[in-house]
């Protein structure tokens, strides 16, 4: 039982380390972000593309942001440890956020790319974005396959939806 409460104590540890290391990296990500959108403007850089590279950043210390969040309430916690109920609550988010920064990217990148004349390098953006389709429906197979709970497993009849979260 000792060995369990000194496993648990460094898991909470470990989980409230990387959970400030990754709220701080969010935090510095976002406010290098605001300081570089200031210099670019002031220096004369067209505000769209300072608006291009702000969106980039901030979906980027978005993402590090979430995974501070999951950080902090899947492993900081006395919560239930059960793998299926914590990736049925966190992936959806996360997946989610990733889904939105490589469609944003996907879709600045056809916009550059259309305004260079560069329309033979349109097959990188559409990658992304086929990319972060495939990764949306494999999200959206995951959650219909998984059971709610893992003791739900056998339960789970064929054909029946998996409820979700």
């Amino acid at each position: 039982m000792n060995r369990n409460r000194l496993l648990s104590a460094t898991q909470k540890l470990f989980a409230r380390g990387f959970t400030l290391i990754f709220f701080a990296l969010s935090a510095l990500i976002f406010f290098t972000t605001l300081a570089a959108a200031v210099r670019q403007v002031a220096s004369g850089e067209e505000i769209t593309q300072v608006i291009v590279k702000m969106v980039n950043a901030t979906v980027i210390a978005l993402a590090v942001y979430e995974v501070a969040l999951v950080l902090s309430k899947e492993y900081g916690s006395e919560a239930d440890h059960d793998v299926i109920v914590m990736l049925r609550r966190t992936l959806p988010r996360f997946i989610g956020t990733v889904c939105v920064a490589l469609s944003l990217e996907g879709l600045m990148m056809v916009i550059k790319y259309s305004q260079l004349d560069m329309a033979g390098n349109l097959y990188y953006p559409v990658a992304i974005i086929v990319s972060a389709s495939t990764l949306l429906m494999a999200l959206g197979v995951f959650l219909r396959m998984a059971p709610r709970q893992a003791q739900d497993a056998g339960d789970v009849e064929e054909g029946a939806p998996a409820r979700c979260c």
